[in-house]
């Protein structure tokens, strides 16, 4: 997938694809294609189509029902003309990108931004706005000026003399109960799996970190075809994690290989030679760990991982606000509270948090958290209890008075935007988006590490059956994730039956101890800072707290923070795009 790209022309290096002669694609990329009068459709990336289908596909082309275009198994990008319009577009997660600019009289398009042939510029403002309120509420923005992404879910439709327009393509199919969803996810996921390892015709690498997700992708691999399952481990690892780990290995009987980690693999070391990648993501702070436990499945046609399971598998207490905003108040309190005593949080703040959000929708909740940040400073403290529409974390105690207007006014702006009104619709999507774009984030990394990632989990058809699930069955009160328990009978109890799920928080805090003094400097010298976005005395103080292991709490924003000064050294003046 790194080496992979299509665009509408900017780039005079690539490859004229049939049928679409303004489309080019990457040398050497696989585009499959059909033809037949003016309708034309080409597929790139992981998709079993056969040449039949394709050519049975242009009836949909010509007819304009483009999302027919992306009901075929894999992950794949589309584009398509029937002569009136060009429809392109990517996959629901969005680990497809399709990158555009608006202006002119021509929409160019491209699956890189750069290939859009104009500056790269960061967007700062933006870029501390994410670290502040989260990423869910610009679904359609980039970390570049001027430079927009069509949103996971949509697709873009294009037509001579019309202003783009983005198209709903998500078509699911709802269902009433779990039980009548189980058994559609459950084909569809395997499917996911399988259709990849009988085509690979050989050994395929597999993640298999002892949690349900990457072991319930193993026990499927294992029975299509050779595994060669990693997993990795250092003096931080959860010894439950090891545990499940080598005991799905020898269920499945997969060649196994352990990685121990030392100090050299901890986080935020970012090696010399590491990728920059064209957007900041978590797993930029990994970088080391990845390169020691993924050396053994170096150069195998791919590998599966377990990314995404938590978002199709499980949902948030979102379900309970969409119960208030139903009218279904009773529901709603009971199963909260149920909730949060079986997690041993106090009800009456989970409750409360829960009815805010309800009362306040979305909009409300983004032009209140605009006004608590206009009117002073934020102190830092412990994440609220309950859901919300927008969590001002620890990022949002960091930032200076200019940097607290800037990401107000983004908020506002926000506030006016389309998104969903029912939270565990709003929820769900945003947090697929987000696994979406870690996931392409990085395909640059994999590239480095000869290693092709692939993620079932995210497949349109996949999300679609989890999707169709309602959130509030997908929400465990007692099974964890019973969603795969259901659909997946044959995974052995004693697997699904696990409750618990790893953590790399004591890896990050041993890290951030480590790296100290490097990571400050780091912060001091970022262009969020030295652009007055960012005040640096703040993050220093909480960076100091974290590395002695006194705020878990600022961990997640601090991760944030760092992953993206340290991809703004390479970004923090204009790149031209690349010929």
């Amino acid at each position: 997938m790194e080496h992979e790209w299509i665009t509408s022309g900017s780039d005079g290096n690539g490859m004229a694809v049939d049928g679409l002669g303004g489309v080019r694609s990457a040398p050497g990329t696989v585009v499959r294609a059909a033809a037949e009068g003016p309708a034309a459709l080409a597929i790139m990336g992981d998709c079993p189509a056969t040449h039949h289908e394709l050519h049975a596909a242009l009836a949909a082309v010509r007819a304009g029902y483009w999302a027919e275009l992306t009901r075929w198994a894999g992950s794949y990008w589309v584009v398509a003309d029937n002569g009136r319009q060009q429809f392109v577009c990517g996959d629901l997660a969005g680990t497809r990108a399709v990158y555009y600019t608006r202006g002119g009289q021509e929409t160019p398009w491209a699956t890189t931004a750069d290939l859009l042939g104009r500056p790269l510029v960061p967007d700062l403002p933006h870029l501390a706005a994410r670290l502040a309120a989260g990423e869910q509420h610009w679904p359609h923005r980039t970390p570049y000026e001027e430079i927009r992404l069509v949103p996971g879910g949509f697709g873009l439709l294009l037509a001579p003399g019309a202003p783009p327009q983005l198209l709903d393509i998500a078509c699911v199919e709802p269902v009433e109960d779990l039980r009548e969803g189980a058994e559609r996810f459950g084909q569809a996921f395997t499917d996911a799996v399988q259709h990849r390892v009988g085509a690979a015709d050989g050994p395929v690498g597999a993640d298999l970190s002892g949690g349900l997700d990457s072991s319930a992708a193993v026990v499927l691999a294992a029975a299509a075809g050779p595994v060669h399952a990693v997993t990795y481990t250092d003096g931080y690892t959860s010894g439950e994690d090891m545990a499940f780990a080598a005991r799905v290995a020898e269920h499945t009987q997969v060649q196994h290989t352990v990685a121990a980690g030392t100090g050299e693999q901890l986080p935020f070391s970012f090696p010399a030679g590491q990728p920059t990648g064209s957007e900041p993501v978590l797993e930029a702070a990994m970088y080391a760990m990845d390169a020691a436990y993924l050396r053994p499945v170096r150069g195998l046609p791919l590998h599966l991982t377990g990314h995404g399971g938590d978002i199709v598998l499980d949902a948030s207490g979102s379900c309970w606000v969409r119960l208030l905003q139903d009218g279904r108040r009773r529901e709603a309190h009971r199963q909260a509270v149920a909730y949060a005593r079986l997690r041993n949080t106090a009800p009456g703040p989970y409750w409360k948090a829960l009815k805010d959000a309800a009362a306040l929708g979305r909009a409300g909740s983004l032009e209140r958290a605009a006004e608590v940040l206009e009117r002073g400073p934020l102190t830092p403290r412990s994440a609220a209890a309950g859901w919300s529409w927008c969590r001002m974390g620890a990022g949002a105690s960091w930032l200076t008075g200019f940097g607290r207007h800037q990401v107000a006014l983004q908020l506002r702006q926000a506030a006016g935007d389309w998104q969903p009104q029912r939270a565990d619709d709003f929820d769900q999507w945003a947090a697929l988006r987000s696994v979406g774009a870690s996931a392409r984030g990085w395909a640059p990394y994999g590239g480095a590490l000869g290693v092709r990632a692939v993620y079932p989990y995210l497949d349109n058809q996949v999300v679609r059956a989890a999707f169709a699930v309602p959130a509030l069955a997908r929400r465990g009160l007692v099974a964890y994730k019973p969603l795969l328990r259901a659909a997946l009978p044959q995974l052995p109890a004693w697997l699904t039956a696990r409750r618990s799920k790893g953590s790399f928080t004591a890896q990050r805090i041993a890290a951030l101890a480590r790296h100290h003094d490097r990571l400050d400097a780091l912060v001091s010298a970022s262009p969020l800072v030295t652009s007055g976005l960012i005040a640096p005395a703040a993050v220093r103080t909480a960076l100091g707290q974290a590395a002695r292991g006194q705020s878990a709490t600022a961990i997640a924003d601090l991760h944030q923070l760092l992953v993206t000064s340290w991809w703004l050294t390479g970004h923090s003046t204009p790149l031209e795009a690349a010929c």
